[in-house]
């Protein structure tokens, strides 16, 4: 579904030359469900970035179902987005708009939109995320998870094939992180390509297919949940293991 080649992104402006990713390379397959662990400043975010096309790649290709978004621009950039659901760790919704009202932002940008479809699709994706009893609610008056738990639903409005996540449970307090992780795992479970910039190791080790250490800018090691987490062959893998297991 997925195939990442020879990705390199550089920075460069008035400071130092920084190179976030090197020849990184990847294949997703369809239904996959992708865990991506590793320090902060490894490049895990700035790979999820130029997936989506919200950082340009210096160097290398994405290949998505056999077309290369990097080199797309314009009307054809925004149909391959349409297909990917994005959820970062700022929940990003509009504070003035019910939780409804955000939910079906996406759908009422596209032309022609039918209103009870609309309102029938939302009503559908507020049960996925168990908020159906919140759908006049504001931002202002949810719990942090329940923001996120919008924020997935939103992101799911347009039937994406795939779903980024970008540490998705980051910014909530330890009793939220579980409400938000349901959903996720519910995903997983209904055959939703996933890929998860995470810091929650019970996630990539319980619902990953594969997981994939980075550091650096570089893919330092790649490999089912038990070869990464049980028996890693990188030193920098298990030191990175041994602090946050």
């Amino acid at each position: 579904m997925i195939t990442i080649s020879h990705l390199t992104k550089i920075f460069e402006g008035k400071g130092p030359r920084v190179t976030a990713l090197e020849d990184v390379n990847l294949e997703i397959g369809k239904g996959d469900i992708y865990g991506i662990i590793g320090m902060s400043g490894a490049g895990k975010s700035t790979l999820l970035r130029c997936l989506t096309l919200l950082e340009r790649p210096t160097s290398g290709q994405i290949m998505l179902a056999g077309q290369d978004i990097a080199s797309l621009s314009g009307a054809q950039l925004r149909a391959a987005r349409r297909g990917m659901g994005v959820v970062f760790q700022g929940y990003n919704l509009l504070m003035q708009k019910t939780v409804a009202e955000n939910v079906a932002f996406p759908l009422r940008l596209e032309k022609g939109y039918d209103k009870a479809a609309v309102q029938a699709r939302v009503a559908e994706l507020l049960a996925i995320v168990g908020l159906e009893d919140r759908a006049g609610a504001y931002p202002a008056q949810l719990s942090g998870g329940q923001k996120q738990r919008v924020a997935i639903a939103r992101s799911l409005a347009m039937n994406p094939d795939i779903m980024l996540f970008d540490e998705p449970t980051s910014a909530l307090d330890p009793e939220m992180v579980g409400e938000v992780l349901e959903v996720m795992k519910q995903l997983a479970a209904d055959g939703m390509t996933m890929v998860v910039v995470t810091h929650e190791m019970g996630f990539a080790r319980e619902v990953a297919d594969r997981v994939v250490f980075m550091d650096d800018g570089y893919i330092v090691e790649e490999g089912t949940p038990d070869e990464v987490f049980g028996n890693p062959r990188e030193e920098r893998t298990r030191s990175f293991l041994d602090k946050v297991l």
